[in-house]
């Protein structure tokens, strides 16, 4: 039986929960439900008695086994050998990648015979508290015609950690989709990260430079093609062309022999690689190049952030990416002047020459600035353990940090790379010289957004050089100040970087040095995608006809990526230029790369998606998750040309815009309605869509720094779904009555995590100990009544007076409460793709007023400040819905 620690002995659990209970007035709630104390919100609509019971997951009817992360309870698409056999079943039951007969297209006509459409299922949120338990369910299946791949492999679409779309099922008109104000677009991470841990298999390469692709619009060859006359061409599913088979494609060239076709990976796999011939390289594959900018002024010196980053260099030289010792990297200490570093290959020590004219820079010698990281090692190890003491007594205020780049610039430019850059003050002398502009009257004014637009050009014009020359950068911002993150992140937005802050960073602080040192070491390890393009081709008649994230565009719709680091997200708007005519349309992701081995690579993705003429079918398959995705991205446009509050009334109206449209047609229940009407496939979306007007980026408030807003915006336009949707919906957690099995090793090998709760405060308890995290911090919450055997158990401390607020460790103790709760944080902070390592803050629930709103901020279903809880936004949809 599970024990409770009362403040009067110890008492037997009811209920199996098993936990920190106080006496016998303070009962454990195994079910947590029990409303809390003081630190309760107000959430009009939410009391306990009138709450319906949560719905049922969507898709009952669907397999459980469908596609979603790895790792997060469903098996994914690479899934173990044993379940391949079983999982084809499946698909086929879902009618994907099913029935054709190796080397036969279909039968004229036999396309969509026995078509199966998406059942919708309406739900009424009014008074209906959501079951957040479904942001983890798969998207609505894709339900091609059982014959429309050539092969029946399980992997004939992608994992939707690759590629997902807004709707699995595709309207056949333009107008179509104008009624149903339904968005339309992909929501892409091809260059996701490959986990062993959640399960994830590599994707799959073709060796052997056979690269079949349609000699009209370019499309690879791919599943969903048709092969005719005897299976010596192929017809293209996009454009409809017929093509030869190339002559080796049926030969095994390693092993010299005829080979199977039906077991090439390309007509198996959705998601694969090719080695790409020479014919696809402008140029021998460049090097992978790191040029790092380090801010020694008199700021960056005494945060400790130069000892951190020359430590964290050093530490993650042999993680580099450097299988064939081609590596070049080069250092630009800046301060009021540039000091670059002189490393000759083979020499143990290297020398500093200081460039003071930042106005017209140049390189102060043509060699050794710029060296190979095996050939110099000894130089490059020695300077960066002085580097730190070099600069521990120079008292500069200034950072010409715009000349750096320029500089750094120059060093690469003839071969292209990334450009690390490492500041900890406002650039305020030199090229893109800039003014503190953080005025607190702006604040919560329309004029505020005018604070997330760039101040300087210099910036923009710059990062576009660095496109053309195959540089990205990447901005490390550490600051106890205003440091203009929306000026300094025009440079990875249009380079393919990514922004990184550390607000207040203070390396004696041993969580500040951690994190840094940890994210920084993974960037530094991360395998680069280098002078990469990304093109979507499509069925004809459907046009890409917008962008969003971290790329320049270079054509209509050719993305040019300097690097392409792993779990960057992109959204591509579509639009129907022509009736679709088919049952089913392809589009198909290229991206075309160097590795940071030397190779020329081709990475596809094929996507194949039914076609319908009815509006109630597009409901039934929309995706909450892709569609969250796509608004996160338009909201943060819409912040920078116009306002925030422009932004948030973008997500509301776009969102009331597509229930009207439901209610009016699908349900035909028009009118006024007490009702709000929305498909089970889509009860999260309007969750999701509080969650994100409430969201750090773009919620009302003059409390917000300019620097944290504009951050914000840059995560929620670039993290894959499988972080963005953690960001806008914290997950929250009951650490104290856990069930027995949280916080241990599940059959699968996994943790299992607690049970996540609905965000709102009526589920915090007095004598608690919760969890709250959005994937960039953690928060424990402990109630102001925690009995001492919690605390000590979990904490070490004897009571909750002892314990201290604010960023902390969690040490890791000898009792088995301590160690789940410890593996449920650790694990946490390893959960998502990304290189983020979240902080842990200890919130204590009667201390410290400022961190106790942020954590409470996390809460999305309360009132807070200005805004409305779930229940009021739900209510205002609901009005613009009634018209």
């Amino acid at each position: 039986m599970d024990q409770v620690y009362g403040g009067g002995g110890v008492a037997a659990a009811g209920g199996g929960g098993g936990g920190y209970a106080q006496q016998a007035q303070a009962p454990v709630y195994p079910d947590q439900s029990q409303v809390g104390g003081p630190t309760q919100l107000f959430t009009p609509g939410m009391a306990g008695n009138d709450v319906q019971q949560p719905q049922q997951p969507f898709y009952p009817q669907q397999p459980q086994q469908q596609a979603g992360y790895a790792g997060q309870g469903q098996a994914a698409y690479g899934a173990p050998a044993e379940g391949v056999d079983q999982m084809a079943n499946q698909f086929q039951g879902m009618n994907v990648g099913g029935g054709a007969r190796p080397g036969q297209g279909p039968a004229p006509g036999a396309y969509g015979e026995s078509k199966q459409l998406h059942s919708v299922q309406t739900v009424n949120l009014i008074g209906m508290q959501p079951d957040v338990r479904n942001l983890e369910a798969p998207p609505p299946p894709y339900l091609i015609p059982s014959n429309a791949a050539v092969t029946q492999s399980p992997h004939n679409q992608p994992d939707p950690s690759y590629q997902r779309i807004t709707l699995t099922s595709i309207p056949t008109t333009q107008s179509l989709l104008n009624k149903s104000k339904l968005p339309l677009a992909l929501v892409l991470s091809p260059y996701r990260s490959v986990r062993e841990s959640d399960g994830d298999e590599p994707v799959p390469v073709v060796e052997d430079s056979v690269i079949a692709r349609c000699r009209r619009c370019r499309a690879y060859i791919n599943p969903f093609v048709t092969f005719i006359e005897g299976g010596n061409r192929w017809k293209c599913c996009m454009c409809g062309l017929s093509n030869e088979v190339p002559q080796l494609f049926d030969w095994d060239q390693a092993a010299g022999k005829p080979a199977d076709r039906w077991a090439r990976k390309e007509l198996n796999h959705s998601v694969v690689e090719f080695i790409a011939p020479t014919e696809y390289m402008v140029r021998p594959p460049q090097p992978p190049v790191y040029a790092f900018i380090i801010d020694v002024s008199q700021a960056a010196v005494q945060s400790g952030m130069v000892a951190t980053a020359a430590r964290t260099i050093l530490e993650s030289l042999d993680n580099i990416p450097n299988q064939d010792g081609r590596v070049k990297i080069a250092f630009i200490a800046v301060s009021t002047s540039l000091h670059f570093f002189s490393l000759p290959a083979g020499a143990t020590e290297g020398s500093m020459m200081v460039v003071s004219d930042i106005q017209d820079v140049f390189l102060p010698k043509p060699v050794d600035l710029l060296v190979n990281l095996a050939e110099s090692r000894p130089a490059i190890e020695n300077f960066l353990g002085r580097l730190s003491d070099m600069f521990q007594d120079a008292n500069v205020v200034g950072n010409a940090l715009g000349s750096a780049l320029q500089a750094a610039h120059q060093l690469i430019n003839k071969i292209g790379g990334k450009i690390i850059c490492l500041s900890a003050s406002l650039p305020t002398i030199g090229e893109g010289a800039l003014k503190a502009r953080d005025d607190p009257k702006l604040l919560g004014t329309s004029k505020e957004s005018s604070l997330l637009q760039a101040a300087s050009s210099f910036y923009k014009t710059f990062a576009i050089e660095c496109s053309k020359q195959q540089v990205s950068v990447d901005m490390f911002l550490f600051s106890a100040n205003y440091t203009d993150v929306a000026t300094l992140g025009c440079l990875p937005r249009y380079t393919a970087g990514q922004t990184y802050l550390y607000p207040g960073f203070n390396a004696a602080r041993s969580e500040d040095a951690i994190k840094f040192s940890t994210e920084f070491g993974r960037v530094l390890a991360m395998p680069l995608g280098l002078e990469a393009v990304i093109r979507v081709r499509a069925t004809r008649g459907i046009r890409m006809s917008a962008f969003h994230g971290n790329f320049f565009i270079r054509s209509t719709d050719l993305l040019a990526l300097p690097t392409v680091p792993l779990d960057q997200n992109y959204v591509i708007e579509l639009q129907l230029e022509d009736d679709l005519k088919g049952p089913f349309v392809v589009l198909q992701t290229a991206i075309l790369h160097t590795t940071c081995f030397g190779e020329r690579r081709i990475r596809v993705i094929t996507q194949a998606m039914p076609t319908t003429d009815s509006t109630a079918e597009l409901f039934g398959s929309a995706d909450q998750i892709a569609i969250a995705s796509y608004l996160a991205n338009k909201a943060v446009e819409k912040s920078l040309n116009g306002s925030l509050d422009d932004a948030r009334n973008l997500v509301t109206n776009q969102l009331s815009a597509m229930l009207k449209v439901y209610k009016d047609q699908v349900t035909s229940s028009a009118g006024a309605s007490a009702q709000l009407a929305v498909p089970a496939n889509l009860q999260l979306l309007p969750l999701l869509c509080c969650g994100l007007v409430k969201h750090v980026g773009l919620r009302e408030g003059a409390s917000i720094p300019p620097d944290l807003r504009a951050y914000a915006q840059c995560l929620l336009s670039t993290l894959p779904a499988q972080s963005l949707i953690p960001y806008i919906h914290p997950r929250f957690y009951s650490l104290h009555n856990m069930p027995p099995e949280a916080g241990t090793i599940g059959d699968d090998g996994h943790l299992i995590l607690p049970p996540p709760l609905n965000l709102t405060s009526e589920r915090l308890e007095r004598h608690g100990l919760f969890m709250i995290e959005d994937g960039q911090n953690i928060f424990l919450w402990v109630g102001h009544e925690a009995v001492p055997r919690l605390v000590q158990d979990v904490f070490d401390l004897p009571s909750y007076a002892d314990l201290g607020g604010g960023k902390s460790t969690l040490p890791q103790l000898d009792n088995t409460m301590s160690q789940r709760v410890y593996s449920i944080v650790a694990k946490t902070q390893e959960l998502r793709r990304g290189v983020y390592r979240p902080h842990v803050y200890i919130v204590k629930s009667d201390a410290e007023p400022a961190l106790r709103s942020w954590a409470l901020s996390l809460l999305i279903e309360d009132r807070m400040d200005k805004m409305s809880s779930y229940a009021q936004y739900l209510t205002t949809v609901k009005n613009k819905v009634s018209g």
